[in-house]
């Protein structure tokens, strides 16, 4: 068989008909883009032997983050490695059999090999990210991203998806105006590009200019239409924005209409769903039933352990329904799997754990136990991957578990560094927050003076 190139330049083991469908599974998977899993079909169709379209499968699978989606990755799995390939092929089987293991590391030592000989694998760049992000790893993912920018020239195929790779990682390290204008690039090279759309989102989001942000997002819809579930994830940003500026109906009909369009039990959508309706509801805002179909869900997922970021959204949803059975459940699984010696158990002990506790106390009202807890998950809550953004919920119950708690003055140093971490720029919720305190530090010292 003759050696092809992908779209990327990189070698491919494939029949010249199924080429194409290789590409096109590649260019879906980069733009997020809804039609992934029906390219990849056609590439298997094609070439049901060829080892990297299962392994791709496998990687996709796992990283959904669902037991059953493992035991189908497992299958993957088996089906790669009857297959042959180049070392690039080899090193997607590789991937993924670290990855099922528990083995973060593995997984993108793996392919980071491929990448130091071949930078200009966008493909294998992306899957790095994806890896990297589910651990939290800000300073490795843009280490991985900077090493490929010099092979993706003007010309490259795959040079804005680059770009918006790096411009997430760019806000996730703090360089917010480097963000900025490798996003605004990735667009305008990947008009499809939504990583990067949503990369510049999450700097409005850092920066508490969530004015800002609904300017980018509003007329920019097309970006996000094409996607899979992460189109959710975008009006999610949309709606935290609304929030921000206290626009609370909005949000909240934004979360029905698009950010629970679809009520998925997809971990990535209850995520989107379960911390939105904190926000809120910490805002004062009455969210109804909501809370019952998301509990319900995550009762059902209470034994998956397969990533901690996960586990922490579902209790969200018990805590938020009130189901201290279910939340008790999901706090003892959580404490099993740490003691186990892999990637995943890692992350259950800490911050799984403590954080876990703190989100059930919180929903019982036991506000003590909750900033104590909460409090000692925080220096290790990007180990439980995601972004600033999304791991934001858990410091907003922290704090607000404080205020209720009485703990002043450790809440009041909790928002100076919350807002230190956000490059000194106070959002509306810190500075609300700092109001509470100021009226309740006023309050005592009256019934101090007039006791």
């Amino acid at each position: 068989m003759p050696v092809l190139h992908d779209i990327f330049d990189q070698p491919v083991t494939l029949p010249a008909a199924a080429l194409g469908h290789w590409n096109d599974t590649a260019r879906a998977f980069l733009s997020h883009g809804a039609a992934t899993p029906v390219h990849l079909g056609r590439l298997l169709d094609a070439a049901p032997d060829h080892a990297s379209g299962h392994a791709l499968k496998g990687l996709f699978m796992a990283l959904l983050g669902r037991r059953e989606g493992m035991a189908v990755a497992e299958e993957a799995l088996a089906a790669a490695k009857r297959g042959e390939g180049n070392g690039r092929e080899r090193a997607l089987t590789a991937s993924l059999e670290r990855l099922l293991a528990g083995d973060y590391d593995g997984a993108i030592g793996a392919l980071e090999a491929v990448l130091a000989e071949a930078p200009g694998d966008t493909l294998l760049m992306k899957l790095c990210h994806a890896i990297r992000f589910v651990i939290g790893d800000a300073v490795g993912m843009r280490a991985s991203v900077e090493r490929c920018l010099p092979a993706h020239g003007e010309d490259h195929a795959g040079r804005g998806y680059l770009l918006g790779c790096h411009a997430f990682a760019l806000e996730e390290t703090g360089e917010h105006g480097a963000a900025t204008r490798a996003g605004h690039r990735a667009l305008e090279i990947a008009p499809d590009d939504a990583w990067g759309l949503h990369a510049v989102a999450h700097v409005h989001d850092m920066t508490g200019d969530a004015a800002g942000g609904l300017g980018w997002l509003d007329g920019r819809e097309a970006v996000w239409a094409h996607c899979n579930n992460f189109r959710f994830h975008v009006w999610w940003h949309r709606a935290l924005m609304l929030l921000d500026l206290g626009r609370l109906d909005e949000a909240l009909a934004t979360y029905d209409a698009q950010v629970r369009a679809e009520q998925t039990d997809d971990y990535r959508d209850i995520a989107n769903a379960t911390s939105l309706l904190s926000r809120l509801e910490l805002e004062g805002v009455d969210v109804g039933e909501r809370w019952v179909e998301l509990a319900d869900l995550s009762e059902r997922r209470t034994e998956d352990g397969c990533l901690i970021f996960a586990d922490l959204h579902y209790m969200l949803a018990l805590a938020g329904d009130h189901r201290p059975d279910a939340a008790d459940r999901l706090a003892a699984r959580i404490a099993s799997d740490a003691g186990r010696q892999d990637g995943v158990a890692a992350r259950m002990a800490a911050p799984g754990m403590d954080a876990a506790r703190g989100v059930a106390a919180f929903g019982e009202g036991d506000y003590d136990t909750a900033f104590a807890a909460l409090s000692r998950a925080r220096p290790y809550m990007p180990d439980a991957g995601g972004s600033h953004a999304q791991r934001d919920v858990f410091e907003r119950l922290c704090i607000d578990a404080g205020l209720r708690a009485g703990r002043l003055g450790e809440t009041e140093a909790l928002i100076a560094d919350r807002t230190a971490r956000r490059g000194g720029t106070e959002d509306n919720y810190a500075a609300s927050r700092r109001q509470k305190i100021a009226a309740a530090q006023k309050h005592v010292f009256r019934g101090a003076a007039t006791g």
